[in-house]
C-alpha cells in the first residue's frame, strides 16, 4: 500500500501567499494576488519534486519489484514521464537525457542519477564523463553491468501513452549496449511508471486545494453580467475570454474550453420564430463550461453550469434545481464505489447499476488526474465505453490518488424539454484508500446570471 508523505514544512510558508487568500472572492485583481511570480512558482514545484523523488519513487519500484528503472529522452522528443521529472529551470531534455534509479536496498535507498552531458539540476548529479568515455551508451551499460540489477524497467507500455516514451531507436542502442546477461532482465515500466504518475502526496494535495480555488474563481468571474450580455455575447465569445483571462492571469490551460447551451423547448421555439442567431447566449439558457488550467505542475478539470435569468425571474427553475441534485446524487454514487483493488471496470458496473435503480440515466466517463489532465491510473468509463473500457479499466484502484469525477446524469424534466436534460458535471477530488473527498466544494448550486439590461 502506498504511503501518503506527511506535509514538509516548508510547503506551509511557502504557499502563505495564496492560501492566505483563500477566502477572498476569485474576481478581478483578486485572483490575480493569489497567483505566484514564476521564481516562487519553481521553488515550491522544485521541493514538491525532491519530495516526491525522495519518497514516492521507492514506493512504486518496490511495489512493482523493479531495482532499477532507465528513463531516456531526447531534446524535443521528450518522455511524458521524463518531463514529469524536471527541475523547474529545465523546461525540455538536453540532447540525450538519461535518468536512472537504482535500488541499493532499504540501508541505502534508491540511488538516482543522470548518464548525460549535463546534471539535471540538484535532483539528478551526473555520472558521465563524455572525455572519459564517449559512448553514452557504454556508460549506461556500465552502471548496470556493476549494480546487477534482477528487474530492468524501460518506459514501454501497451495500455498507457504515457508510460510508452521510449522510442525504437533508443530501445535497439540500449539493448546493444546493455551485457548478454542483462538482456532477459528488461521489463516494461508500466506499474512502476503508472505509480509514479498517479501517486499523489500530502505537499501536492496542499497545493492542489490552492490550484482548484483558482480555477473555480476564474469559473466564477466568467459566469457572470459583468462578461456575459444575453443576445450579445456568444458561446465562441465566452471560450476565447476564459483562454484570455487565463494568459493574462500567467496561467496555461492544457485544453481550450468548452462552452455548450441546453435549452428549453420553449427556447428553442422563440429563437426559431424571432428569427435569433442560435450561437449567441439568450436568457432562459442553460450553460455549461468545461475548463482546466495548469498550475504549479498540476491540472484542473472542471464542468459547471449557469443559468441566465428570464425577465422576472428571481431564481433558477426549481425542475433545473433538481437536475442538478440527480448529478450530484451520480457523482455520490459513483464515489461511494470506490474502493482500493477494485478495477474501474468494477467501479463502473456497480455504479450504473444503482444509478438505474435510482431512475437516472448514467454516463460515466471519470478519469485519474494530476500531473497530466486525462492521466494514467484507474480509467472508470468513457462516454463511448459504457460497458468497460480495456486495459486502463481494469487496473486496480489505489490509495493515494485523484480523479476528474467526469459524468452525465440524463434526468427527465417534461416540462424543461420532451429531451432528458443532460446535467454535465465534473469535479477534482481525493481518494486516499479510504474516503473521497472533492479538492475543493463541488457545485450544489447553480452560477445565476442576472442580466443588467
Amino acid at each position: 500500500m502506498r504511503i501518503l508523505t506527511c506535509t514538509p514544512p516548508w510547503l506551509g510558508l511557502a504557499l502563505s501567499l495564496t492560501l492566505s487568500l483563500a477566502a477572498r472572492s476569485g474576481y478581478a485583481d483578486e485572483l490575480k494576488d493569489r497567483i505566484l511570480s514564476l521564481r516562487e512558482r519553481a521553488e515550491i514545484t522544485n521541493q514538491i519534486m525532491e519530495d516526491r523523488l525522495n519518497t514516492v519513487v521507492p514506493q512504486v519500484m518496490r511495489a512493482a519489484r523493479i531495482d532499477a528503472w532507465v528513463l531516456i529522452a531526447r531534446e524535443y522528443n521528450e518522455d511524458p514521464i521524463v518531463k514529469t521529472m524536471l527541475p523547474a529551470t529545465w523546461l525540455n531534455a538536453r540532447r540525450r537525457t538519461v535518468l536512472m534509479f537504482i535500488d541499493q536496498g532499504p540501508e541505502l535507498g534508491v540511488a538516482r542519477m543522470a548518464v548525460a552531458r549535463y546534471p539535471v539540476g540538484d535532483l539528478f548529479p551526473g555520472v558521465w564523463n563524455p572525455e572519459q568515455q564517449p559512448d553514452q551508451y557504454e556508460r549506461i551499460a556500465q552502471i548496470l553491468d556493476e549494480a546487477d540489477p534482477d528487474r530492468i524497467a524501460l518506459n514501454y507500455s501497451d495500455v498507457y501513452a504515457l508510460a510508452d516514451g521510449l522510442t525504437y531507436s533508443e530501445q535497439r542502442d540500449f539493448l546493444q549496449a546493455l551485457p548478454l546477461r542483462l538482456r532477459d532482465r528488461v521489463v516494461s515500466s508500466e506499474a512502476v511508471a503508472v505509480g509514479w504518475l498517479e501517486s499523489r502526496t500530502a505537499a501536492e494535495m496542499t497545493t492542489y486545494k490552492t490550484v482548484m480555488e483558482i480555477a473555480h474563481g476564474i469559473i466564477a468571474e466568467g459566469f457572470s453580467s459583468d462578461v456575459i450580455t444575453p443576445g450579445v455575447t456568444s458561446t465562441e465569445d465566452l471560450e476565447w475570454w476564459f483562454r484570455q483571462r487565463v494568459n493574462d492571469l500567467g496561467l496555461q490551460t492544457w485544453f481550450h474550453t468548452s462552452i455548450e447551451v441546453e435549452r428549453s423547448d420553449r427556447s428553442k421555439q422563440e429563437i426559431a420564430a424571432n428569427n435569433l442567431d442560435p450561437s449567441l447566449l439568450m436568457r432562459g439558457d442553460h450553460v455549461h463550461i468545461d475548463f482546466g488550467i495548469s498550475y504549479l505542475n498540476l491540472q484542473t478539470d472542471t464542468q459547471q453550469n449557469a443559468y441566465i435569468l428570464r425577465e422576472g425571474e428571481m431564481d433558477v427553475p426549481a425542475s433545473l434545481q433538481l437536475a442538478l441534485q440527480k448529478g450530484n446524487e451520480l457523482q455520490d454514487i459513483l464515489t461511494s464505489n470506490f474502493q482500493v483493488g477494485r478495477t474501474g471496470n468494477d467501479i463502473l458496473l456497480r455504479t450504473r447499476q444503482q444509478a438505474l435503480e435510482r431512475g437516472i440515466g448514467p454516463i460515466i466517463y471519470t478519469h485519474p488526474i494530476g500531473l497530466h489532465g486525462h492521466a494514467a491510473g484507474t480509467t472508470i468509463g468513457m462516454w463511448d465505453k459504457q460497458e468497460g473500457v480495456p486495459g486502463s479499466g481494469d487496473y486496480a484502484m489505489q490509495p493515494n490518488t485523484a480523479y476528474s469525477i467526469e459524468l452525465t446524469a440524463l434526468v427527465e424534466i417534461p416540462e424543461w424539454s420532451r429531451e432528458p436534460m443532460r446535467m454535465k458535471l465534473e469535479e477534482d477530488g481525493f481518494f486516499d484508500g479510504r474516503q473521497f473527498k472533492y479538492i475543493a466544494p463541488r457545485q450544489t448550486e447553480y452560477h445565476i446570471i442576472r442580466p443588467a439590461n
